[in-house]
């Protein structure tokens, strides 16, 4: 289905993910630079308006001065100090986002030659449902799943029973986007 070295796996639990809770009529701000992702979901029709790699912990205006009805967000919110501001200040009334989880058996990312491609939070999925609650937003429906690797040893075992991946749709939990108390 996805050529290249996309990891298929992956953009395909997402894919099916977004079809099941958004309409392709609806507007998308996708949260990160146009990617491999964002151009499958306007291949598959969706209207993705994607920021320019501002960011977001310092400069929130893309999120802040956006009218679309959805926000998406694949693998952004790791490397970010602060989603919690990000996530208070989304004016859409949907949200679906992916985290990767974290892993007992393995660091927090850190690729070793891109100073901004590193894991500054890796979740373990109640942590991060309560920081979609606590920022106002309802979960409405969430999947996991694994993310095996071709390699021989016990992580690459592990990997092959251990969901690596997250991914939640929620609502705004109530109106005007501020969280409850």
């Amino acid at each position: 289905m996805y050529e290249h070295n996309f990891p298929s796996k992956r953009y395909h639990h997402t894919l099916a993910f977004l079809k099941k809770h958004i309409d392709p009529k609806e507007a998308i701000l996708d949260l990160g630079i146009s990617n491999p992702f964002s151009d499958i979901m306007k291949a598959e029709g969706y209207g993705v308006t994607n920021t320019q790699g501002e960011d977001l912990d310092i400069d929130r205006s893309a999120v802040t001065s956006s009218n679309a009805g959805v926000v998406t967000a694949f693998e952004i919110f790791e490397h970010m100090v602060a989603p919690f501001e990000v996530l208070r200040e989304i004016k859409a009334s949907k949200l679906v986002a992916s985290i990767p989880l974290r892993l007992w058996f393995a660091p927090a990312y850190r690729s070793k030659t891109d100073l901004w491609d590193r894991h500054f939070h890796e979740f373990e999925d109640w942590q991060f449902d309560w920081l979609l609650e606590k920022a106002g937003w309802e979960i409405k429906d969430r999947e996991k799943w694994t993310n095996p690797v071709k390699k021989i040893g016990l992580r690459p075992l592990l990997r092959r029973f251990t969901p690596r991946y997250y991914i939640v749709y929620a609502e705004r939990a109530h109106a005007g986007g501020e969280p409850r108390q």
